[in-house]
């Protein structure tokens, strides 16, 4: 696709599919996964030509001369103007890997995990037909997984049963309870909750920790930058208040 491929004229001004291209970066975020549809640009090539047709008209008509106009104008100038300094006052705010470590070891409480369990589970709606498919398992006759797959009502059984890895409260009382009580590889069942009848295999369980700091460095680093850009708008914001507010 040429950039500069004039798509259309309104009132002398050229518009290339660039400028389209900077106008989509404005829709909402989940409409412009659309942004190389042919029906889509032509929408909002649509709504470019309109805008521009407007504010052609609202030249021509005088606004601009207006004070209502002027006034808009300089908010909008003032706050673009706020919004450059504050970027370029916060843009430098960095962390450090020793210093988002250092605050990992001294706040671990913050850090810690609950027990989980990483099960599969086949569901049905019948004790019996439930006791039948563990024998089925017991005898050979199938695997945990081919058994899911073939009777299950849970959408999981497209996974063989797979759930996942979950802690407490996020599953049925019943089902939990029976999950984290169980062996590691050893079916458990029938057991009834709301839903039915469930068989569950524990495939690994993890007990209760602090997460490694691999797995939450990315929280810290965020949270330490978001300070320090606060820290230095605040502080900045001291300095200006003492340089340009009258008292």
């Amino acid at each position: 696709m040429n950039s500069q491929e004039i798509l259309a004229v309104v009132a002398g001004e050229n518009i290339t599919n660039a400028d389209l291209d900077d106008f989509l970066k404005t829709v909402p975020k989940e409409q412009q996964m659309y942004a190389a549809d042919p029906q889509f640009r032509d929408q909002y090539l649509e709504q470019m030509i309109a805008f521009r047709a407007y504010a052609q008209y609202g030249e021509d008509m005088g606004f601009e001369e207006t004070d209502e106009f002027k006034k808009i104008m300089e908010n909008m100038r003032k706050e673009v103007l706020a919004q450059f300094a504050i970027n370029a006052t916060v843009h430098e705010a960095e962390v450090k890997e020793d210093e988002a470590r250092e605050y990992y070891e001294a706040n671990q409480n913050r850090f810690e995990k609950g027990a989980t369990v990483h099960a599969k589970h086949i569901l049905v709606a019948d004790e019996a037909e439930c006791q039948g498919i563990l024998e089925s398992i017991n005898n050979g006759e199938k695997t945990f997984e081919d058994a899911a797959m073939a009777s299950s009502t849970c959408p999981s059984k497209a996974q063989g049963g797979d759930l996942g890895e979950f802690g407490r409260g996020q599953m049925v009382k019943e089902f939990e309870d029976a999950a984290f009580d169980a062996e590691i590889g050893k079916i458990v069942g029938p057991v009834q909750t709301q839903f039915g009848y469930h068989l569950i295999k524990v495939e690994g369980k993890k007990e209760a920790g602090v997460a490694p700091f691999e797995e939450v460095a990315a929280q810290i680093y965020n949270m330490l930058v978001s300070q320090k850009q606060n820290e230095a708008y605040m502080t900045k914001l001291n300095e200006l208040k003492e340089k340009y507010l009258q008292k």
